[in-house]
């Protein structure tokens, strides 16, 4: 494996990445970046992890799923970050942005939300923190995802609901960009390995913490083989990079594996067919038809993105990750199937990865897979109507 240092100071992993926005921006994101990594420095991580753990219980365990594991004839785990407080691996971003915004003296936090699970998690501790929140979500998601849109309303957060366009987490994520232009003194606190250096390593170091928790499981039950595989589901890319990071970043042999939503047909898959663009601040791949945004289609709100953060094409050109995609109708089918076996209600963007864990046991026995489940689907139960 290669010796992995990225991004460079630039904020560029390989051709991916960087910065491309407004320069009226660059202010802000240059204050942001010089803040966190000064902080970065005087061991913040720590001190967010800290803070994390004062809210849920930390580290997240690592469930062995019987009943599916004596069925299909592999050992089957699954890392519980369903469990943490709001629901999600959200928290763990959230907590570590609100305090760099804070150290920075930022008064009010914007935010997008798809799925609703990074809103909720925003809106909850801008709350705690006693700042103020506006949460920008898409028409579409507003309507599939009314439980969560309740709780952020709840606890105090604007919404903005946009109607325009595909009305959806892509619509969302501009509506906010013109906000942020409009209101630079507010903190945009992004969900995801996306957008303008810093974001995307600022995202994948707060979520790490799932890949150490992971690794420290795997060296006490002394896991670390090929027989090994690890399992995530990749929109943006947050909670897949939180888990593979760490054996990344150490070398250490094992196969990652990410699962893209592609909707209803194979070609939607971004990190398969994507061109390269600029998208949300970066240089990263982009589903486009004609030079416009192709639509994924996708039945889960947090994977329905028409592009992906540009960690995941570095690792993708670099061979480090092995990308693969699910459709509607197979992440629906795994959704069920948890729920059926284990009584465990995942989300549906967990489900994608779910799915291909079942779809490798076809042909793969005695091993270990470890299914990092990113979000419960409480918000998801509509779907078995």
């Amino acid at each position: 494996m290669i010796n992995y240092k990225y991004p460079n100071k630039d904020g560029f992993f390989g051709i991916y990445g960087g910065s491309y926005i407004p320069e009226c921006l660059f202010e802000i994101t240059n204050e942001i970046s010089n803040a966190y990594f000064y902080l970065k420095k005087k061991n913040f991580l720590s001190i967010v992890y800290n803070e994390i753990k004062n809210f849920f219980n930390r580290p997240s365990c690592v469930f062995y799923a019987r009943n599916i594991s004596n069925n299909l004839g592999n050992n089957f785990f699954f890392k519980r970050e369903d469990l943490n407080f709001t629901g999600s691996h959200k928290i763990n971003n959230t907590i570590g942005q609100i305090l760099l915004a804070k150290y920075i003296n930022k008064k009010e936090i914007i935010a997008e939300t798809g799925a609703g699970q990074h809103g909720l998690a925003v809106a909850t501790f801008s709350s705690y923190y006693g700042l103020k929140c506006r949460i920008f979500m898409g028409y579409k998601d507003s309507k599939k995802q009314k439980t969560n849109l309740k709780k952020i309303i709840s606890l105090g957060a604007k919404v903005n609901i946009i109607k325009k366009g595909k009305s959806d987490l892509n619509e969302a994520i501009n509506y906010a960009l013109k906000y942020w232009i409009k209101n630079k003194k507010s903190y945009y606190l992004i969900g995801s390995t996306v957008g303008p250096h810093p974001y995307p390593t600022m995202v994948r170091d707060f979520q790490r913490i799932i890949g150490l928790e992971c690794y420290n499981f795997q060296k006490k039950n002394n896991f670390f083989n090929k027989k090994n595989y690890i399992i995530a589901c990749v929109g943006g890319g947050s909670n897949s990079l939180g888990i593979f990071y760490h054996y990344i970043k150490n070398k250490i042999n094992i196969n990652l594996i990410g699962i893209e939503a592609c909707g209803k047909n194979k070609n939607n898959s971004v990190l398969n067919n994507g061109k390269l663009g600029i998208m949300h601040g970066c240089k990263t791949l982009i589903l486009k038809k004609k030079n416009k945004l192709k639509n994924i289609n996708s039945i889960s709100s947090g994977l329905n993105y028409p592009s992906v953060g540009p960690e995941h094409c570095f690792l993708k050109k670099k061979k480090l990750v092995k990308y693969k995609s699910v459709t509607n109708k197979q992440s629906l089918f795994a959704f069920k199937y948890m729920i059926k076996h284990e009584s465990i209600i995942p989300s549906i963007e967990s489900s994608h990865a779910i799915y291909y864990g079942i779809k490798i046991s076809k042909k793969i026995k005695k091993k270990n897979i470890i299914i990092n489940l990113s979000g419960n689907g409480e918000k998801d139960l509509r779907l078995l109507k």
